[in-house]
């Protein structure tokens, strides 16, 4: 320091104030970055489970945190470019109006939609089943598809296409989610990679570089100090595991490799029943039930109607338990663990999605008469068969929040009070249930899929999943401090935050098949949306370049073109082929590194 002041003398009046203002500069953006750290959600209550718990636990807190976050900014999305455009324009605020575009070329019985709201007198049942199920009053709100009628909104003299906002703004919040997983995924691969590598150096960089040393406080200090521990406990059983493996005799190989392929049939089996029975519910639903009812039948009727969603969620909460069991059973190590039970659940809850979607597909597409087939679609039982599926993704939603309430109020509860208060030997050597970190991770990636999915038949959705996830948080952090106790089996945080963002991805990766169908394959509905007067949602892409100038239409063409996308693609596999090539050069100077250490 007394060198660079010293040196400070001799630089000109401009250098002199270019170092100074850069120091002042750095000084601020440290100050702020440190302010912004305060308002970070969640920051205390996250420092706390690390420390009492463990990072792999508080990994599953950050991940919670982080889909709130990410729910919130698709929501700021949606209602920025979508919702409030429709309430301004239809409303009249700012001097605003809309314009409705006739229908041509449609035939008159395909633009009947009638939505099934509440008239006259309600009672109050029905307005908690329409909670529950987005039927009646909010069937006809700005939650669903069916809302957004207008094709065009003048705000002032600007001219705003709404239908090509819709499908544009639905590219966007994918695209987002894409980047953000990606980029989270690869801060993760980095930390993953440095503990793979050599035990050796994880128990170094613990003991010489673990500490943190800007704690002053000693709370903070025995939080540090917990957090150490369960990373040390996670690197011995590991170790443990490992000589067991090194130290097994061909009979220990032969009976644990024969009981895991019998585990695997008992999965297999559970498997095929969760699908057949989500099939055979689907098929009786379809078959049975009745959008008007009976009066005197009114409750089974409801039963029937929302068969699939009850039987769907019995499925993800039956069949994860089962796996949990059997998984104890295999001998694996602790974050070997979690990742193939998330991948055996991830079957269930994504196929489960699968079935539901593709059975209302096939109902919707079914068309048996000429009248039908004008529409493109069962124009008769599905009049707006977006808002159809958004209220089937909106009950899978809200029904999956409640099993989690549920769960902790009925199970966790009465659970906690009988292993504190009774004495029985069949109680206590049950014990508390344990806080299984894939069960509560899967719950969380197969509502954000539903999510992902939704949100183009239910542009608000990311609203409720954005409430939905803040109040699971508070009851997931009351059920791990009093109703359940940590894992026996501590794992590391580094490789199941990122195993986790892999499975988010493939949840992410699933959603788009859905919509890219509907948007490109199945044909829009022609009495409701934005896309009524478009044969799909894509169409109106090309419709939109038809109004741009010539020029600007033969370079778009010429971008879509075979002429322009092989040379794209040859240049990307050169780059690609580049950066691998770098990433084993590097790999190499990094293993000189660590011998040379």
């Amino acid at each position: 320091r007394d060198s660079q002041e010293a040196n400070i003398k001799f630089l000109s009046g401009w250098n002199q104030w270019k170092r100074t203002s850069h120091k002042s500069w750095r000084k601020i953006l440290d100050e702020a970055k440190e302010v912004f750290s305060y308002l970070e959600l969640w920051r205390h209550d996250i420092h706390s489970i690390e420390g009492k718990f463990g990072t792999g636990i508080q990994s599953y807190f950050s991940f919670l945190r982080f889909l709130v976050l990410l729910n919130f900014v698709i929501f700021i999305l949606m209602f920025s470019f979508v919702t409030l455009p429709s309430v301004i324009s239809k409303y009249g605020i700012f001097n605003s109006s809309f314009a409705k575009i006739p229908a041509s070329r449609i035939e008159p019985h395909c633009t009947v939609y009638s939505p099934s709201g509440n008239k006259g007198l309600v009672y109050f049942y029905a307005y908690l089943k329409d909670l529950l199920t987005g039927t009646g009053f909010l069937e006809v709100t700005s939650l669903f598809y069916g809302y957004y009628t207008i094709d065009a909104a003048w705000i002032s003299m600007f001219r705003y296409n709404l239908p090509l906002a819709y499908l544009l703004t639905t590219f966007a919040y994918l695209g987002l989610s894409l980047l953000w997983i990606i980029k989270r995924s690869v801060e993760g691969f980095k930390q993953n990679l440095v503990h793979a590598e050599d035990q050796f150096q994880s128990y170094c960089n613990k003991v010489f570089a673990g500490w943190d040393f800007c704690i002053t406080d000693l709370s903070a200090a025995r939080l540090k100090h917990r957090s150490l521990q369960y990373e040390l406990k996670t690197d011995l059983e590991e170790e443990r595991l490992k000589q067991k493996i090194a130290d097994r005799t061909m009979k220990d190989k032969l009976r644990i490799y024969s009981l895991r392929l019998f585990l695997n049939i008992i999965v297999l089996a559970v498997l095929s029943g969760c699908f057949y029975s989500i099939y055979r519910a689907t098929v009786f639903s379809q078959e049975n039930s009745s959008s008007n009812g009976d009066n005197i039948k009114f409750e089974a009727n409801l039963l029937v109607q929302y068969l699939p969603s009850i039987v769907i969620t019995l499925a993800n909460f039956i069949a994860p338990q089962i796996f949990s069991l059997l998984i104890r059973l295999e001998d694996y190590s602790p974050a070997f663990e979690i990742r193939l039970t998330l991948l055996r659940c991830v079957f269930v809850r994504l196929a489960n999605i699968g079935v539901l979607l593709f059975s209302l597909w096939s109902q919707i597409s079914s068309c048996a008469t000429d009248k039908c087939n004008a529409c493109g679609y069962n124009y008769e039982l599905y009049p707006c068969w977006e808002s159809e599926v958004g209220q089937e993704m909106y009950k899978l939603l809200i029904f999956d929040f409640i099993i989690i309430l549920a769960v902790t109020l009925f199970v966790d509860f009465p659970r906690k009070l009988l292993v504190t208060h009774c004495s029985c030997k069949l109680i206590q050597w049950c014990g508390l249930q344990e806080f299984g970190i894939s069960d509560n991770v899967l719950e969380i990636i197969y509502g954000q899929t539903i999510c992902w999915i939704g949100t183009f038949y239910s542009p608000l959705l990311p609203a409720i999943a954005t409430i939905k996830y803040f109040i699971v948080f508070y009851i997931k952090k009351i059920s791990l401090i009093h109703t359940r106790k940590p894992s026996a089996r501590p794992i590391r945080a580094s490789s199941s935050n990122f195993f986790f963002l892999v499975v988010l991805l493939i949840g992410l990766l699933l959603a788009f098949v859905p919509v890219g169908v509907s948007i490109a394959y199945i044909p829009s509905s022609k009495a409701c949306g934005p896309f009524r007067n478009f044969n799909t949602s894509w169409a109106v892409v090309p419709d939109t370049i038809l109004g741009f100038p010539t020029d600007l239409q033969k370079v778009l063409y010429g971008i879509a073109s075979e002429a322009f996308a092989v040379p794209f693609f040859m240049v990307v596999c050169i780059v690609m082929f580049y950066f691998i090539a770098l990433a084993g050069a590097h790999k190499r100077v990094v293993e000189q590194l660590r011998e040379q250490l």
